[in-house]
């Protein structure tokens, strides 16, 4: 953590005593065309244009071409005109600090939680490489999730990224505060992309709670803002996790979610003359997602890791939608939350049988390996008998896998459904007492 004076002089340093000022030449397309800053404007760079003393639209520098300087505005630019002012304001230097924990900011590192908070030294870039393929450690030990179901048949462990896929109303947002309150990791990075404005208060303050802020630093662009803003903040987030990985500590990344970071890069990609591709989608929103992945993961000798959670929101439970199967090509595991699952009360809604870990079986003992076989072994017979079953065409002595399914399912849904702060090794007592119950049944 830098000291106070350094951090002062760092802002110092970075202030400007002028405004570069150029003048509107064009609009048209959702683009406003600017000349007199094509010298000193910067793709990502601010622009603010004055249509009157308090009447401004702000916007960011989407292209440059020759003496044009092609500005994306954040809303309608209703009522402006050739030749209205447009000031350049660069975008400020991404220095990530310590100091940073428990705070909300920006994709520009300023505060939003309406607290003074300080820059640090060392400012990088948002866009940086992954770590090198041959330097890169492999996956560490298995992590503590304080949930029964991830502590043991699908373990997340050090490095492991892994996808979140979900339709609205199925608890994705509460299963992401309880990883980041109870996962294992020395700091937890939130992006909060697109979010309401509303829910980024309601997320800081009552889902994660004092308790879970302590460790989290969560970066917030809401829905509201422009696309350029909103693409930024997994890029910005991706960053803070960076700095706290090079110094040896193990983070928690978590994406909320990877699909807007795409819708955003889609209204960019559409205003630049992309032409869709992959149904909407643009072509270049696959080295998009699979660039921001390959950031996160085990880094080299000596740095820490992170560890990567990404939410995608499925419409209609369509796993085959682009957004989501780019994203289970290039991660470690998926986690899928089931809308039937939620609506007869069960939580956290997590469809065993659909999600997978790819840490399995390297991270797991023999013993362990054979429960959790056994637990998918009673899941899937009960699964591909449930209408029967529930139809009442189901009779006891056919199958005796089927049967011992039958009779273990209640408890066996339940401990899906069981929140475990004990450890792994605790829910996997739990779930061979469970199993051995099942063994008594034949």
């Amino acid at each position: 953590m830098i000291s106070e004076l350094e951090a002062l002089s760092q802002e110092l340093a970075n202030s400007r005593l002028s405004t570069p000022m150029g003048r509107v030449t064009g609009i048209g397309g959702g683009e406003i065309e600017v000349s007199g800053l094509a010298g000193q404007a910067r793709l990502g760079d601010r622009l603010v244009l004055r249509r009157g003393p308090r009447d401004e639209v702000f916007g960011e520098v989407l292209g440059l071409s020759g003496e044009v300087v092609r500005m994306l505005p954040d809303s309608a630019p209703d009522r402006a005109a050739i030749g209205d002012p447009v000031l350049l304001y660069p975008v400020p230097e991404f220095a990530p600090d310590d100091n940073w924990i428990g705070r909300v900011i920006d994709p520009f590192g300023a505060p939003l939680d309406g607290m003074p908070m300080l820059r640090g030294v060392e400012a990088r870039d948002i866009m940086t490489a992954p770590p090198k393929a041959a330097e890169r450690r492999g996956l560490g030990e298995r992590l503590p999730t304080g949930l029964s179901v991830l502590n043991t048949v699908l373990p997340i462990v050090e490095g492991q990224r892994v996808g979140l896929f979900a339709g609205s109303g199925v608890g994705k947002s509460t299963l992401m505060a309880q990883l980041a309150q109870n996962m294992g990791a020395d700091v937890v990075v939130m992006a909060l992309i697109g979010e309401r404005g509303r829910e980024v208060n309601h997320f800081v303050k009552d889902v994660l709670g004092p308790e879970g802020m302590k460790r989290t630093i969560v970066v917030a662009a809401t829905s509201d803002q422009s696309a350029l803003v909103r693409r930024r903040c997994a890029w910005s987030a991706m960053t803070v996790a960076e700095h706290f990985r090079d110094q040896g500590k193990n983070v928690l990344f978590m994406a909320d979610s990877v699909t807007r970071f795409a819708e955003a890069h889609r209204e960019i990609a559409v205003a630049s003359g992309e032409a869709p591709a992959l149904r909407g989608y643009p072509p270049s929103v696959t080295p998009l997602i699979t660039g921001l992945c390959e950031r996160a993961g085990p880094g080299n000798a000596s740095q820490g890791n992170i560890t990567a959670v990404f939410s995608v929101l499925v419409a209609g439970s369509d796993m085959d939608e682009p957004i989501a199967d780019i994203l289970r090509g290039v991660l470690d595991g998926h986690i899928v939350l089931n809308r039937e699952i939620a609506e007869r009360g069960r939580f956290p809604a997590i469809d065993v049988s659909r999600s997978v870990s790819r840490s399995l079986p390297a991270c797991a003992t023999p013993d362990e390996n054979e429960m959790i076989l056994a637990v998918r072994k009673f899941l899937g017979a009960y699964e591909q008998s449930e209408v029967m079953i529930r139809a009442g065409l189901y009779s006891e002595g056919n199958d005796i896998t089927l049967d011992q399914a039958v009779k273990i399912w209640p408890e066996l849904d339940a401990y899906f459904g069981k929140a475990d702060p004990d450890g792994i090794q605790n829910s996997f007592s739990r779930l061979l007492l469970l199993l051995r119950r099942a063994a008594k049944k034949r």
